[in-house]
């Protein structure tokens, strides 16, 4: 049976050049304040590479395993042809709130929020009320954006799995830094419980269209951020409704929907917020990508994965996810 650690094993001897141990190729991103959150990186964020040509960040899910995470970047970069020339990033969302999350936090390590206002939603942290979970990937995309340190950096790709998948499709919206770092950005959304609609219109399954929510009466919550626009916190607070609006639109965005998650496993969210965007994570996908360039213009393409269910390795790894996370210039 191939088993996952001979394949690092060759690739250790095949790029030598590329830190692929999740015991030792970690690094910390400072967020000021003596703040600082931990990556798993194939490469230093602070030695000049000149080799580096595109970077591949990694959102883990709800289980905030991005040791694994970034096993499954390696993997696919391997399959990719991409190790030597891309960085492969895996962020540490840690989080210790003593009830539901108990990972072990390091010293000055910032304790994310586990639940409600979120790390998945550009949520404020329990250790740092200052502090953002999106502030996190500004400050890494950031330092990829040197040209003193990666100087032939052309693509960053944000990518992100469940959970790791709401990051990026709320970060992608949100996030204050995309037009001002003069390389280009794209974001890849895969397997997501829930997507932020910018209004209050929903998918009518009966119809194969949008219309206003006809069960708001009991579902009070529907719109209210995460899942809309009502009731910002966190990062998004302060970002006015139109400016999310015309950034969701002009950014380039590819949902990458699993062809059989479409049962309710893996922490799925059946709330009725989350509900009312559909019945399963690949009806949700389909319908969002259609919302945001039917009504506003976008232009977010969606991949459907065979024969991939609700698993990151499978969807990461598949050919047709290649060429959207390791893209050819």
């Amino acid at each position: 049976m191939f088993r996952f650690g001979c394949f690092l094993a060759v690739c250790a001897a095949a790029h030598g050049g590329a830190c692929i141990s999740t015991s030792g190729c970690t690094e910390w991103v400072a967020l000021g304040g003596g703040s600082r959150s931990l990556i798993y990186r194939t490469y230093s964020l602070e030695t000049p590479n000149p080799a580096i040509r595109r970077a591949f960040i990694m959102v883990h899910g709800a289980g905030r395993d991005a040791d694994n995470y970034f096993r499954t970047a390696i993997a696919a970069a391997f399959l990719g042809d991409a190790l030597d020339d891309t960085m492969v990033i895996a962020p540490r969302f840690a989080s210790n709130d003593g009830r539901g999350c108990r990972d072990a936090l390091g010293p000055g390590e910032v304790n994310w929020s586990c639940n409600g206002d979120s790390w998945r939603s550009g949520g404020t942290s329990i250790s740092d009320d200052k502090l953002t979970s999106y502030d996190f990937m500004d400050a890494i995309v950031k330092k990829l954006a040197r040209k003193d340190v990666f100087p032939n950096l052309k693509e960053i790709v944000v990518a992100g799995h469940s959970a790791g998948g709401q990051f990026v499709t709320r970060y992608e919206m949100a996030n204050k830094v995309h037009d001002t770092l003069g390389v280009r950005v794209s974001y890849v959304v895969a397997n997501p419980s829930s997507y932020a609609y910018l209004d209050a219109t929903r998918p009518n399954a009966e119809a194969a269209g949008f219309q206003p929510f006809r069960d708001a009466r009991n579902c009070t919550t529907f719109d209210h951020w995460p899942y809309g626009l009502e009731g910002r916190t966190g990062y998004t607070a302060k970002i006015p409704d139109d400016q999310l609006k015309k950034q969701l639109a002009a950014r380039p965005v590819t949902y990458l929907l699993g062809e059989i998650d479409i049962l309710p496993l893996g922490g799925f969210d059946s709330s009725c917020p989350a509900m009312a965007q559909g019945a399963t994570r690949l009806a949700r996908g389909q319908a969002f990508a259609k919302y945001v360039n039917e009504k506003f213009g976008a232009r977010h393409k969606v991949t459907v994965v065979p024969l991939c269910g609700h698993n990151a390795r499978c969807m990461f790894t598949a050919e047709v996810a290649l060429p959207l996370v390791f893209p050819k210039e």
